[in-house]
């Protein structure tokens, strides 16, 4: 059995299998390629149509691979009241990181925040952006 297989058995006797699946596929090939889509859907019965409406509706799944470390950097209202704007326009991406803006990572307290694969970053400003860019 394929990774892809794997992931396909481990959902699809599970309720509303075609989001976990997608996840999962994400998570371990980096994003869900055209050959996924053609799997998936003849897994679960739908038509590649159906699977790739699904993959281009959600922004987080990508259809080719990101060779690029990722930054995702929180725009919700407190992160925006706290001055993600002026760091965005201060720190661009670099041919090692890409900057993703997301809403909301759930610390508005204390934004502007980001983060990177699962480690959350507080309190940014442009110093501790650029410092966390090029550590990863």
């Amino acid at each position: 059995m394929t990774a892809l297989a794997d992931i396909i058995a481990a959902h699809a006797d599970k309720e509303g299998p075609l989001l976990p699946i997608l996840n999962d596929v994400q998570a371990v090939f980096g994003y869900v390629s055209e050959e996924a889509v053609r799997e998936v859907a003849a897994a679960l019965n739908l038509t590649r149509a159906e699977v790739h409406g699904v993959v281009s509706f959600y922004h987080d799944f990508r259809k080719e691979p990101e060779t690029r470390r990722i930054v995702k950097l929180c725009r919700a209202e407190a992160c925006q009241a706290r001055g993600v704007d002026a760091l965005l326009a201060d720190i661009g991406e670099t041919p090692r990181v890409k900057i993703e803006t997301v809403y909301c990572l759930g610390l508005c307290s204390v934004g502007p925040a980001a983060m990177v694969g699962e480690n959350v970053h507080a309190r940014l400003d442009a110093e501790r952006l650029t410092a966390l860019m090029a550590s990863v």
